[in-house]
């Protein structure tokens, strides 16, 4: 088989490969014929909550399972039709299959990411908190891109969002901001954005034009429903009210509106103000909380089989998931994936997907990459 064939049909079996992994093969067949047994049951809809799971996991597991057999069948068809067509010296048929192997290639790569986005809340909206680090004004200039680079790549999905919190710096950029992304599959895509982002650029606020480092921190939670019971003690929280202060319009109150909550066990800290009732901004604020500790849970049940919890660092140097380097050269880095790009400014403007589903992939593989960090 031609090279360029070849190539395709290598990325083809990576993904076969992936989806078998992710779904436990042997299991999800055992798994699925349970499940059309169950259907067959007619005493199932007796209780239509359960049966709706069960319908639910039914259509998930048939609908991958079909995929990944017809991926494999289409290869195999391919490939065979490709190697007919060189051994007779048909370019023009060998040239529509290489064509076709590409399509199937990427067919397989879209069909790779759908399975891997079928985690408990991965159909489920969003919050994306971002933190300055140390660093003054350059910090929170850089906070203040990243707010922009997940709003610009929720838009490109189609995601509507809303801005819960946000403090403004000093001079320029946030201190913090959190944003809910509504649409479906919103933290499946951003789960993996947890962690430290770090910035090398020749900085606009020195007037000796000299390159800074700066860092900031991601961290990502679904937003859940009420069928999920989240059980927090009133005696566990300390709720502070204070003065919204934003960057004006809407974000600025004349009364105690702003409301913050912290949930002393574990000491995680929510805050809303984007509302002017007090009220209302509690009541955000208690479903951030209850996602915060729902995903705190996800997160611990994780960590048996992957170090998820490395995304919690400090926010600073040696922590980072990803660098974004503006000068002297222009380079994004993945310090997990290995991922690249040398065009920041298409990141910068929420171009995030690929290093999304590299991400993705590697908690399934659990594959290590030794990167170096770019300087």
């Amino acid at each position: 088989m031609r090279a360029e064939a070849q190539a395709y049909a290598d990325s083809i079996k990576q993904a076969l490969d992936l989806l078998r992994r992710f779904l436990d093969w042997d299991r999800a067949l055992r798994r699925l014929d349970e499940l059309n047994n169950r259907v067959e049951d007619p005493k199932l809809w007796d209780n239509p909550k359960a049966a709706q799971a069960v319908m639910t996991e039914r259509r998930r597991l048939d609908e991958a399972i079909s995929a990944t057999r017809s991926i494999e069948r289409d290869l195999a068809e391919t490939a065979e039709l490709i190697e007919m067509a060189d051994a007779e010296g048909d370019t023009e048929m060998a040239d529509d299959g290489v064509a076709a192997l590409k399509a199937l290639a990427q067919k397989a790569e879209r069909d790779k990411v759908a399975a891997l986005l079928s985690g408990e809340a991965d159909n489920n909206d969003t919050y994306v908190e971002i933190n300055s680090g140390a660093g003054g004004t350059e910090s929170q200039d850089w906070a203040s891109m990243l707010q922009r680079m997940y709003q610009r790549w929720a838009e490109k999905h189609g995601y509507k969002v809303e801005l819960i919190d946000f403090n403004s710096g000093e001079t320029a950029g946030i201190k913090n901001a959190t944003m809910l992304i509504k649409g479906p599959q919103a933290y499946g895509w951003a789960k993996t954005e947890s962690g430290v982002h770090r910035l090398v650029r020749i900085s606009p606020y020195d007037s000796a034009a000299r390159r800074h480092t700066s860092f900031a921190s991601v961290w990502v939670y679904p937003q859940i429903d009420d069928d999920i019971e989240i059980d927090i003690k009133e005696s566990d929280l300390k709720i502070d009210t204070y003065r919204a202060s934003g960057a004006g319009g809407q974000h600025v109150n004349t009364t105690d509106s702003a409301v913050r909550i912290t949930h002393m066990p574990t000491g995680v800290i929510v805050a809303c103000q984007n509302e002017r009732s007090q009220h209302k901004n509690r009541a955000t604020a208690m479903k951030m909380l209850k996602a915060r500790l729902y995903e705190r849970e996800l997160a611990i049940r994780e960590a048996a089989s992957a170090d998820v919890e490395a995304g919690k660092s400090d926010i600073g140097w040696g922590h980072q998931i990803r660098s974004y380097v503006l000068q002297p050269y222009q380079l994004v880095k993945d310090m997990r994936t290995g991922v690249t790009s040398t065009a920041p400014g298409d990141v910068l403007d929420g171009d995030l997907d690929a290093f999304m589903a590299a991400a993705l992939s590697q908690r399934v593989t659990g594959d290590k990459v030794d990167v170096d960090d770019a300087d």
